[in-house]
């Protein structure tokens, strides 16, 4: 794992003059020992992670990874996967698409269809195009690895279950929140919509998500 975003405390300081939810949250989560965001910096890693974690519970989600890095014998890597049969990987607990959605990405970084080094140099929304065009990554899945993977400071993922649930509870509205609301909070809190959302999951979840 990296250092936390040179951003971060930047972030947290612009954040905590916008917002007085913000600053609470902020001043609640500032203990040292509170894990930040950080990066793995492998994208083939995240997006793996990211497709077996979808529609599943953390637990499942983590239990599975699990299976499929021992069944990687601790290499997650597109080489290692693509030695993978669909029975062997499919024995970790993945369904079918699943399978094919990390096959296909195996299959795309290795004949270089899929160049991820193209994304630092994209926009947020080209990169979140670029990403979505892979089999298994929608628009949520391709801002949880900007987030994670590229630390970029503006990611405000407004399909995430998590953060509505988090923006309900700290901001007492019903749940779902209303979506203007949601928008305006992602203007107030641009251009670290990132800080504000870690800081919003850390608000319902007392384990730090990871990709």
């Amino acid at each position: 794992m990296s250092k936390k975003p040179l951003y971060w405390n930047i972030a947290k300081k612009n954040l905590s003059k916008k917002d007085k939810v913000m600053s609470s949250l902020l001043q609640k989560y500032s203990s040292p020992s509170e894990t930040i965001l950080t990066s793995r910096k492998d994208i083939f890693f995240s997006l793996c992670k990211s497709i077996i974690g979808q529609q599943i519970s953390v637990a499942a989600a983590n239990s599975i990874f699990l299976k499929f890095k021992k069944k990687c014998k601790n290499k997650v890597n597109a080489k290692t996967v693509s030695n993978l049969s669909f029975i062997q990987l499919k024995s970790c607990g993945l369904s079918k698409q699943k399978v094919k959605g990390i096959k296909n990405l195996s299959k795309q970084i290795l004949d270089k269809t899929f160049n991820p080094r193209l994304i630092p140099k994209m926009s947020d929304e080209e990169a979140i195009l670029y990403l979505s065009q892979l089999r298994q990554i929608g628009r949520w899945s391709a801002e949880m690895i900007l987030l994670f993977t590229y630390n970029r400071s503006n990611i405000w993922p407004l399909q995430d279950i998590g953060l509505l649930r988090a923006i309900s509870k700290n901001y007492k509205k019903n749940y779902l929140p209303p979506e203007r609301f949601v928008k305006l909070l992602k203007k107030r809190f641009s251009p670290y919509c990132s800080v504000a959302t870690w800081y919003l999951w850390r608000s319902i979840d007392p384990e730090p998500i990871q990709y």
